[in-house]
């Protein structure tokens, strides 16, 4: 698994317009990104909705389960899963190899439409999250400006 990437303020800004804009499409309350061991990378939406790092945990347990059922029938593993509730549901696909998108909606729209947009933002945030692959953003900490003296020292 690869670390979560390092984001500027732009970075944070296009990721978070890729995410509203399949919000709005999509017609869905609440759209995290997590890398596969539940570390939410980012979310956005209504976060009032639930626990957001709860249900990030939770849901790469649940990759992490379906996947070894993917193998168990030959496939390499389910690359979208869906959990219908009475009011509230989720639909959790595939980024890339390290990362998931989850989304909550409700009876606003459809499992269909979530779907369908979820597809292309996948693939964008999958873009973004690549090319900052082992970009370190020119930051860089000298020794020297390393001190806990002051911090202590009063």
């Amino acid at each position: 698994m690869n670390a979560i990437p390092v984001f500027t303020i732009e970075d944070v800004a296009t990721l978070d317009a890729i995410l509203a804009d399949f919000l709005q499409k999509a017609e869905a309350e609440l759209t995290v990104v997590v890398d596969r061991g539940g570390n939410v990378i980012s979310q956005y939406g209504d976060m009032t909705v639930l626990d957001v790092t709860v249900i990030a945990a939770l849901a790469a347990g649940s990759f992490a389960a379906t996947k070894e059922l993917a193998r168990r029938i030959g496939e390499l593993e389910f690359n979208a899963l869906y959990h219908q509730g009475n009011g509230s549901h989720i639909f959790m696909n595939s980024v890339d190899d390290d990362t998931i998108m989850i989304t909550v909606f409700g009876p606003r729209t459809t499992v269909g439409l979530v779907r369908f947009y979820s597809s292309s933002a996948a693939q964008k945030v999958g873009e973004l999250l690549k090319s900052l692959q082992g970009n370190v953003h020119d930051v860089a900490f000298a020794q020297a400006e390393m001190s806990t003296g002051d911090i202590f020292n009063e």
